[in-house]
């Protein structure tokens, strides 16, 4: 009877860590989505392009080395193991046999859950180096990105590596994922340069409107929706009445975070520009969902909606901001993933008594410094190899033509 017992928690936490890792999975649809909505319409063939082969990608690297790299026997609690391809799943028999130590959902469940957390980072950069940045050039980087600079911090703390020994806390990756994500995107960013027009030679800002604000909106839902796996799934276990009610938690605030990013990212708009903008409310979303993922389940649903409505305020200012700073983001990744990813960071102590500013500030500066400092030398060298611009021609004509040899949507181009 006991053993019948096991095997049905083993299956219905295996299955839970599968559906989880299809939400995720499903946010890459809604960052294609939303990159294209956002991007001009000259630009939505290549991006998602991208979208689609970043994800390939991101599954080979993580399968071929990066999933041993971060999950593996490191050499210490700094410097990760290097092995290559995935191991066996689970044998029955540790299963049955139980104890403390005993695996309670498979290893391949565990593979794929994590495989669509890589691919996310990696999402994160897609959008930021839109409609100027070559194609190859692009996919190149996430060979090392998902196979190697994401697996090393993510040992560092995921992987029982020094940031989880000194007590940072990161719940379901607004550091790991999240400002890993901004961090690489903004080495790419600085390295490109502005998109052309983007801003005058007397420092005004000039707006370039993405050419599909439905598709962007139906994205952001997506994303929301996915949102419930990343976090939820991080739970790891639903098979008792204590992690049931912990992950149904999860949940609430996940939610109640997007809620109130969404209202406070729309009145600062609006307190701000004079309008309401459909841009910011989308991000003021995105924005309360990456600062309540690095702790989702002590806070109350009052506190969630707090902490997702500081996101929603600090990713209008932070947009602003880069904008003046001549940073060009089209899609706002930066701000909500980088500049909230760390709020949400800072933010853990306030609910949970683990969590000190001090670990929270070191997890955040090292996962930052890394990622930004490893992607900027691998942009260098892809720039001088290969470059990482497209030509002025190019990018004016759009690069769905330069670099797909199709457009998204032929029948409005010019004589069509």
């Amino acid at each position: 009877m006991m053993d019948a017992v096991k095997e049905l928690a083993y299956a219905l936490d295996t299955f839970y860590f599968l559906m989880s890792g299809v939400l995720v999975m499903w946010m890459a649809a809604g960052f294609s989505m939303l990159e294209a909505g956002l991007v001009r319409a000259k630009n939505t063939a290549e991006i998602l392009t991208k979208n689609i082969a970043l994800y390939a990608i991101a599954s080979i690297m993580y399968m071929l080395v990066g999933y041993n790299i971060m999950y593996g026997d490191g050499i210490n609690s700094v410097i990760p193991g290097l092995s290559f391809l995935l191991g066996g799943d689970n044998a029955t028999e540790a299963v049955l046999a139980g104890g403390e130590d005993a695996p309670y959902y498979s290893n391949m469940s565990d593979f794929f859950f994590q495989v669509v957390f890589v691919a996310t980072a990696m999402s994160i950069v897609s959008g930021a180096v839109a409609e100027r940045m070559k194609l190859w050039t692009f996919l190149a980087f996430a060979v090392v990105m998902t196979g190697f600079i994401y697996p090393v911090q993510g040992f560092w703390k995921w992987g029982g590596g020094f940031l989880d020994g000194l007590g940072f806390l990161d719940f379901a990756g607004s550091g790991v994922v999240h400002l890993t994500g901004a961090a690489a995107a903004l080495a790419g960013v600085l390295l490109l340069g502005a998109r052309r027009g983007k801003y005058g030679e007397h420092g005004e800002v000039n707006a370039i409107p993405g050419a599909n604000l439905p598709l962007a909106t139906l994205g952001t839902f997506i994303l929301w929706m996915g949102w419930f796996g990343f976090n939820g799934g991080s739970e790891l276990m639903l098979s008792n009445v204590a992690e049931a009610n912990a992950v149904s938690m999860i949940f609430v605030n996940t939610n109640m975070a997007a809620a109130g990013g969404v209202v406070v990212a729309l009145v600062a708009a609006r307190l701000l520009f004079g309008k309401a903008d459909l841009t910011m409310a989308l991000n003021g979303a995105l924005a309360g969902l990456v600062a309540i993922t690095a702790e989702p389940l002590t806070p109350g649903a009052l506190a969630a909606t707090f902490i997702g409505s500081i996101g929603g305020v600090l990713v209008v200012l932070s947009i602003v901001t880069l904008d003046k700073l001549k940073i060009d983001d089209p899609v706002g990744a930066i701000s909500v993933h980088g500049v909230v990813g760390l709020w949400g960071l800072l933010a853990v102590p306030l609910t949970n008594a683990d969590a000190s500013i001090g670990s929270q500030l070191i997890g955040a500066g090292t996962i930052f410094v890394w990622v930004f400092g490893a992607s900027f030398v691998v942009w260098l060298i892809l720039k001088a190899v290969m470059g990482i611009r497209v030509s002025e021609e190019d990018e004016y004509t759009g690069v769905d033509f330069s670099e797909c040899g199709l457009e998204a949507y032929p029948e409005f181009s010019p004589g069509k």
